[in-house]
């Protein structure tokens, strides 16, 4: 198993701007030390919370700053932005990664967000995925490079004649040359939440890469099947080694260590002041209360902790992510949720260490699985 950074960030709302950015690059810097393979940054333009508007800013900086960790944005909002500036930027930002780089998209969880960027109807899921599908058209049609007119429902976009000179020797004029690295569209994430989500069968049925927040044993198993049958039906072969699977995730030296640490440390003070709420909200704890046999009244903190996370020493993380996967078919890479650790980042940076040293190489796909299971 792989293990990757998906980076929220779930600061808490009194960190600056300027806190928020140097987190994103620390924690980058730390990560690729660690040997974690992939970090991927979010996108949101409205939450308090998760307060990065410009993910390819951070992407960017730590870009000269790192070795061997990919970065996506995972992911941009297509309906946000329009997809013929956004195409040159991710060109650009692939081209300066050389091969680091893979590109997340979305259509957007946050209504507010939505608005702001001038959509009325940001919660109509339909609309918001036609939207995606528009700019990814457009998108692909640039980085080709070939010229064109493009006359959409929502953007008009089109891509020029290589030179406005007829003299085959003028270099004065050429366009530059702003396509992904190694000439074709980059490798392509799409991230599904809900049990039914349209976005699974989306990235199945475009081959793309699929991504899990982890919300419940139904879910991910729901995700795969949905992801999967797309994917046949497409022509595409799907492989759980290139799955990724979001989910919280803390390692120390002790059990009782790593319990305390979360409990009273900044992932406890998240979930108790945020996230909670949301998840109750968004259904997704109605998974985790079904998974564990339980009630809605035994949910509190060390319910979720217990019950929901994965939190240990070594050994007891390495059984309770061999549980997951027996019991979901597994997955390629873990992208453990990052938290608020800017004021003291000690005891996040060792847990990365020991997840990405101690628990990964003992974490395989179960056989049975197969790659297309």
């Amino acid at each position: 198993m792989e293990t990757g950074l998906i980076f929220h960030p779930y600061m808490r709302p009194e960190h600056t701007a300027r806190e928020t950015f140097e987190w994103g690059v620390q924690s980058a810097i730390a990560a690729d030390k660690a040997g974690l393979t992939s970090m991927m940054i979010s996108e949101h333009a409205s939450q308090q919370w998760e307060n990065i508007p410009n993910p390819e800013l951070i992407i960017a900086a730590a870009a000269l700053q790192t070795e061997h960790i990919k970065f996506a944005p995972m992911a941009h909002i297509l309906p946000h932005q329009h997809p013929a500036k956004l195409a040159i930027q991710i060109g650009w930002l692939s081209q300066i990664l050389q091969g680091r780089y893979f590109l997340g998209i979305g259509a957007g969880a946050y209504p507010q967000s939505s608005l702001i960027h001038g959509i009325k109807n940001g919660a109509d899921t339909e609309f918001t995925n036609t939207m995606v599908r528009e700019s990814l058209e457009i998108m692909e049609k640039i980085w080709k490079r070939d010229p064109f007119f493009f006359e959409g429902k929502f953007w008009n976009a089109g891509y020029p004649e290589q030179t406005v000179s007829d003299d085959p020797n003028d270099e004065q004029h050429l366009l530059a040359d702003f396509s992904p690295w190694g000439g074709v569209a980059p490798e392509i994430a799409v991230t599904g939440f809900s049990p039914k989500s349209p976005s699974m069968k989306f990235a199945g049925e475009r081959g793309f890469r699929p991504i899990s927040i982890f919300s419940g044993l139904d879910a991910l198993k729901t995700h795969w099947e949905t992801y999967s049958t797309a994917a046949l039906a497409n022509g595409h072969v799907p492989d759980r080694a290139r799955y990724h699977v979001s989910q919280t995730v803390f390692v120390g030296d002790t059990d009782r260590e790593a319990k305390r640490e979360v409990m009273e440390g900044p992932i406890g003070y998240c979930f108790e002041h945020y996230l909670i709420p949301i998840w109750f909200r968004f259904g997704m704890m109605d998974g985790f209360i079904k998974d564990a046999g339980a009630e809605r009244g035994d949910v509190n903190l060390e319910w979720i902790v217990d019950n929901v996370f994965v939190v240990g020493s070594p050994d007891t993380v390495v059984d309770k992510i061999s549980t997951l996967f027996e019991k979901s078919g597994g997955w390629g890479t873990l992208q453990v949720e990052s938290h608020d650790y800017y004021d003291d980042p000690a005891p996040w940076f060792h847990s990365l260490e020991l997840l990405s040293k101690e628990v990964a190489p003992r974490i395989k796909l179960p056989e049975k699985v197969g790659a297309a299971a």
